[in-house]
C-alpha cells in the first residue's frame, strides 16, 4: 500500500472521525467546507485515497465513504439503533414512550444517513409475512408509506405494526394473519416503516 501525503492524511482523518461521531460518513461538499477546498479538490483526494486503498466509495450512492482497514477490507457501517417499547402484532397496546436501551446494528440491517428504532414484536397478527413474536423489527424513520408497506402506526396512545393501505375516504391497516381483523381509521400517524426483522435462536 503506498503512503500518502499529509493533506491526505488529514482528508483521512477526518473522514473516519465525522463518521465515528455522526454514525454516517460525511458527503463530498461537507469535506469541503471543512478544509475550505473545491469539490475537484476532495474528489481528487477521494480519488488518490480509494486508488491507495484507504477508502471505498459508491458513485450510485451519497453518503457512501467508506474507511478502509489496513487488509483493504471494509470497516462496516454500525448505528446504535435505539430500542422503544413493545410493538404489538396483534391488535394496538400502549406504547412505553421510555427507552429500553439501544442495539448495535451494521449494514445491510441499517444504512448511512438513515434514522431508526427498534421494537420487539408481540403477537401472531404478522406470521405471514414472516414476522414472529419476539422478533427485533428494525424501522426506518417515516411519516408517510406507500401501498403495501409494512408500517409502524400510531393510534391515540397505541401502536401497531401492520400493511398500510390507503382507501377513498380511510386507512386500512392489514394484519398477516386470518385470524386477525384489519384495523380501519382516519386518523392515523405513522411513525416508521419496516427495514429489517432480527432473529435470535
Amino acid at each position: 500500500m503506498k503512503g500518502i501525503t499529509a493533506r491526505q492524511q488529514e482528508v483521512l482523518d477526518f473522514i473516519s472521525s465525522y463518521t465515528k461521531d455522526n454514525e454516517y460518513p460525511p458527503t463530498v461538499r461537507e469535506i469541503g467546507e471543512h478544509f475550505s477546498i473545491s469539490l475537484r479538490a476532495v474528489q481528487d483526494h477521494i480519488a488518490a485515497l480509494q486508488k491507495k486503498g484507504f477508502l471505498s466509495q459508491s458513485q450510485k450512492r451519497s453518503r457512501s465513504i467508506r474507511v478502509l482497514d489496513g487488509q483493504g477490507s471494509h470497516a462496516p457501517f454500525m448505528a446504535k439503533v435505539p430500542m422503544l417499547g413493545t410493538v404489538a402484532a396483534g391488535k394496538p397496546l400502549l406504547c412505553e414512550e421510555n427507552l429500553d436501551g439501544y442495539v448495535n446494528l451494521t449494514e445491510p440491517f441499517v444504512r448511512p444517513g438513515k434514522s431508526y428504532f427498534a421494537l420487539r414484536v408481540r403477537g401472531t397478527s404478522m406470521i405471514n409475512a414472516g414476522i414472529l413474536e419476539g422478533d427485533l423489527a428494525i424501522i426506518e424513520q417515516s411519516s408517510t408509506a406507500v401501498d403495501g408497506q409494512i408500517v409502524v402506526a400510531v393510534l391515540d396512545d397505541a401502536i401497531t405494526l401492520k400493511r398500510f393501505y390507503r382507501e377513498s375516504e380511510r386507512v386500512r391497516l392489514q394484519p398477516e394473519n386470518p385470524a386477525f381483523q384489519a384495523i380501519y381509521c382516519q386518523d392515523v400517524r405513522i411513525v416508521g416503516t419496516l427495514a429489517n426483522i432480527v432473529r435470535t435462536y
